[in-house]
């Protein structure tokens, strides 16, 4: 895979976990692996001077739809990002209260002005929100690449549905972990 620096961009989309009382952000020990993929991708971001940007929920209490569906969630000021992730100086976060990080935010005015043409996802779920970001990516014209080990999906369907659809529905180039720190030192 070749990567071009300098027209690319991180989306770390929901790599959160609860300060609070949140049940789906919860850590759990079953989840170390994805959150150390997570980590690695931003740090070779971070070492190839690629942008960082965190898509994290940030819902209001009391009337966000997607409160309706799954309950009290990623509650603005109520989630960090997971503690394994070093950020840096420059990391932009980009606050979001829909699936897509691109939903009525000014995430692809920052990408363009950053002059990004592709952007590379990691996060949670996979069948959710990194799904309907990826979707607004194809849509407003981005490539992307998913990173299969620094996404996961627990809340409905499959990991694989839902990388087998990213892949074949937005033309998402699907790689380890290992290969995006290769393209990137490359």
């Amino acid at each position: 895979m070749k990567l071009d620096r300098n027209a690319t961009a991180l989306l770390v989309i929901d790599a959160i976990e609860a300060v609070g009382d949140d049940s789906l952000y919860d850590p759990d020990a079953a989840t170390a692996a994805y959150r150390s993929a997570v980590a690695r991708a931003v740090a070779a971001c971070h070492s190839a001077g690629v942008p960082v940007i965190y898509c994290n929920d940030a819902h209001v209490r009391g009337y966000d739809r997607e409160l309706e569906l799954w309950g009290e969630h990623g509650i603005a000021g109520e989630t960090r990002v997971f503690p394994e992730v070093e950020r840096a100086p420059g990391d932009i976060t980009i606050p979001k209260r829909r699936y897509s990080g691109f939903f009525q935010t000014d995430l692809d005015l920052t990408l363009r002005e950053l002059g990004v043409t592709t952007v590379v996802a990691v996060g949670a779920d996979t069948n959710i929100c990194v799904l309907h970001t990826l979707a607004d990516a194809y849509f407003n014209g981005y490539a992307s690449v998913v990173v299969t080990d620094a996404t996961m999906t627990f809340l409905c369907g499959t990991q694989a549905g839902a990388l087998e659809h990213c892949e074949k529905c937005y033309g998402s180039a699907l790689v380890a972990v290992a290969e995006l720190e290769a393209a990137l030192s490359a």
